[in-house]
C-alpha cells in the first residue's frame, strides 16, 4: 500500500491562531495534488511502473494502488488523481477516506457527486461555478441552492439504502460505515435539503466569528485584513491573492462571485453541530466553526500549470485568485471528462453570460477508480 498523507505535502501555513481557521475545517490548506505523482517522487521509482511492494494485481490483472487519505477535508486531492489518470499506466485505485467529523464526509460525496454529473445535466462552465460555491461560499445563487437540495434528497437514499447506493454511484462504498454513523450522515443531509433560509443564519454566525477573532480590532479590520494578507500570506508564496477579493471573503464569507446574479441562500453544507455549555450543562448546536483568516483561494487558486495565469504587470499579479480557481477546476474537470489536456477556448469566444464548453456532448464516463469510505 502507498500511504500519503496530504498534510504532509502541504505548501501554506494558515494565517493567524487556531481560533482563526476555526475547529472545523471545510477546505484544505494546500493545493490539490496528483497523489500518483507524488508516490512516483516518494519512492523514486526508476520505471512509470510502481514498485511490487506499492501495486498488486486486480481480478483484471490491473495493477491496483490503494490510497489512506486521513483528514484531506474535501475531496480535491482525489480528483485530481483520477483527472491526471490518463498521464500514467492504467491502475485501478482505491481510496480510503478518514475524517474526524461527518460534515466534511459529507461534502465529499457532494464533490465527488457534482463531479461527475453528466454532461447533458450540467455544462462544464456551470459545473466548474457551482463546485468553487459550494466550496468557498457563505452565499449561494437560488439555482445553486436547488441544487443542493435536490442532491441532499438522493443523498439520503444512498446513506439508507446500500443496494440502492451500489446502483447508482458503484464507484463509492460505505459499506465500512457504522449505522450511527449512517443515521447521523442522514440527518446532515436532511439538514441540506430544508429550503428555510432561516435554518443557517451564516451572515450572523459569520459577523460573530469575526468579532471573536478580532476582538478590539473589529472596527479595523480593513487594516488587519491587510496586515494578514501582506506579512502572512503573500510571505508564504500566495501573492496571487489581492486585497480586493480576500477583504471581501474576510469580511462576508463570499469567496467567489463568477456571475452577475444574487448570493443570497444560506450555503448549508458549512454547517457543523458542536456541544456547547449552557449553565454548566452541554447543549447541542449548529453553527459556523470554519476558516475566516486563510480562505479558500489556497485550494486551487494560488497554482497554475499555464505561465500566462500568474504573469505579473508592474510587479502586480494579472489573474485574481478567483480567475486561478476557476481555470483550474475547470481544467480539473475537463481532463477527468475527456482523459486529455484542457485547451481553454480564445477570450472572445469564452466570455459571455454562462455559456458551457461542453454543452450536451454526451454522458460523463465513469473513471477507472474506486473509493472507499
Amino acid at each position: 500500500k502507498a500511504v500519503l498523507s496530504s498534510h504532509f505535502f502541504a505548501a501554506m501555513t494558515a494565517v493567524g491562531s487556531g481560533n482563526g481557521f476555526g475547529t472545523t475545517a471545510w477546505w484544505g490548506f494546500s493545493p490539490a495534488l496528483d497523489l500518483q505523482s507524488i508516490s512516483r517522487a516518494i519512492f523514486a521509482f526508476p520505471t512509470d511502473l510502481a514498485p511490487k511492494e506499492c501495486l498488486q494485481l486486480s481480478q483484471e490483472d490491473v495493477p491496483k494502488m490503494n490510497i489512506l487519505l486521513v483528514g484531506s477535508i474535501d475531496a480535491r486531492h482525489i480528483l485530481k488523481t483520477l483527472s491526471q489518470t490518463h498521464l500514467w499506466p492504467q491502475r485501478k485505485i482505491s481510496f480510503f477516506v478518514l475524517e474526524n467529523n461527518l460534515e466534511a464526509l459529507a461534502r465529499q460525496l457532494l464533490f465527488l457527486s457534482l463531479a461527475l454529473e453528466p454532461a447533458e445535466k450540467m455544462g462544464l462552465q456551470e459545473k466548474s461555478e457551482t463546485f468553487l460555491e459550494l466550496m468557498g461560499n457563505t452565499l449561494l445563487r437560488s439555482q445553486t441552492a436547488a441544487y443542493l437540495q435536490e442532491k441532499a434528497d438522493l443523498f439520503i437514499r444512498y446513506v439508507t439504502d446500500l443496494d440502492f447506493q451500489q446502483t447508482h454511484l458503484p464507484t463509492l462504498d460505505l459499506s465500512n460505515l457504522k449505522f450511527k454513523e449512517r443515521d447521523q450522515l442522514e440527518a446532515i443531509f436532511r439538514f441540506w435539503r430544508n429550503p428555510d433560509p432561516q435554518a443557517f443564519q451564516i451572515k450572523r454566525l459569520w459577523d460573530l466569528r469575526l468579532r471573536q477573532y478580532l476582538g478590539t480590532r473589529y472596527d479595523s479590520r480593513r487594516g488587519v485584513c491587510d496586515w494578514d494578507l501582506t506579512m502572512k500570506l503573500h510571505e508564504h508564496g500566495a501573492k496571487v491573492i489581492n486585497f480586493r477579493e480576500y477583504f471581501q471573503w474576510r469580511d462576508t464569507g463570499v469567496a467567489f462571485e463568477m456571475r452577475e446574479a444574487t448570493y443570497d441562500v444560506p450555503n448549508k453544507t458549512l454547517a457543523s453541530g458542536r456541544l456547547l455549555r449552557h449553565k454548566g450543562e452541554p447543549v447541542p448546536a449548529r453553527g459556523y466553526w470554519g476558516d475566516i483568516a486563510t480562505s479558500p483561494y489556497i485550494t486551487f487558486g494560488i497554482e497554475a500549470e499555464d505561465p500566462e495565469l500568474l504573469k505579473t504587470t508592474n510587479g502586480l499579479p494579472s489573474k485574481s485568485a478567483q480567475e486561478i480557481s476557476l481555470h483550474n477546476v475547470t481544467a480539473l474537470l475537463y481532463e477527468l471528462f475527456y482523459h486529455t489536456r484542457y485547451d481553454p477556448p480564445a477570450p472572445s469566444e469564452g466570455k459571455g453570460g454562462g455559456g458551457d464548453e461542453l454543452g450536451g456532448s454526451g454522458a460523463c464516463p465513469q473513471p477507472d477508480a474506486t473509493s472507499g469510505e
